[in-house]
């Protein structure tokens, strides 16, 4: 066996890990929004603050993976496709990071919502739209998993539909708002948990985005969905 062999296993393997490790990254991102969810659908305080205080281990999976691809590059110089998958991991862990981030967010607003509102709290649903943020996360993993840049984009469409129901979701705060000037402080808190999810739908689509890169070789940043599938098929 040679050694241009031993290199060639060797090279296969950084990389399996690395995309493994963006998988697991991935996982972790996503349950820690959930159980930010249910700690704040329950009033569950022992689960928000486990929330806040796991965000490390997210901190911790960017970092070594960062590491890890950096030192794939310094040994093994990669071209082409495998420098394109390098890039990608190192884009998409800044983006599962920031997922964290908003789950950590979700949870530190839920803890206020229940220690200081109450009563006062306007009675708005963020579940669903939660639900389909995360479902454009899911997507975007399975399209980075089996390198497939007609999955990835349609998680480009799901966005439009998260940004739909932020928007709703807005409306019934103002109304709320308006309606009774005591839920004020609480109607605030809602909106940034909102807005927290809404984000958590704009860095899947990213993370898709990365995997159309890495696909195809092309660049979707700044164009329509629709203009994204044209682009896929002609590519």
């Amino acid at each position: 066996m040679t050694d241009q062999h031993h290199t060639s296993k060797n090279f296969d393997l950084e990389m399996e890990t690395l995309r493994t490790g963006v998988l697991e990254m991935g996982g972790l991102v996503e349950l820690q929004v959930r159980r930010a969810l249910e700690g704040l659908r329950s009033g569950n305080m022992a689960q928000l603050e486990a929330v806040i205080r796991d965000d490390s281990r997210v901190n911790q999976m960017e970092n070594d993976l960062d590491h890890a691809c950096n030192q794939v590059i310094a040994k093994r110089q990669p071209t082409a496709i495998d420098l394109r998958m390098i890039i990608t991991v190192l884009k998409s862990i800044s983006d599962l990071e920031r997922i964290g981030d908003k789950a950590r967010k979700i949870a530190r607003y839920g803890v206020a919502l229940h220690d200081q509102h109450g009563a006062t709290s306007p009675s708005v649903d963020l579940n669903h739209m939660a639900e389909v943020a995360l479902s454009m996360l899911r997507t975007s993993l399975d399209a980075f998993a089996r390198l497939d840049p007609v999955a990835a984009a349609r998680t480009l469409h799901i966005d439009e539909t998260v940004n739909g129901e932020y928007q709703s979701i807005i409306r019934q705060l103002i109304t709320y708002m308006m309606e009774d000037p005591r839920s004020i402080s609480s109607a605030l808190d809602i909106m940034a948990m909102a807005k927290a999810i809404e984000r958590v739908g704009d860095h899947s689509k990213n993370i898709a985005e990365y995997v159309i890169y890495m696909a195809k070789g092309i660049s979707v940043r700044h164009a329509s969905p629709s203009e994204v599938d044209e682009k896929i098929a002609a590519a």
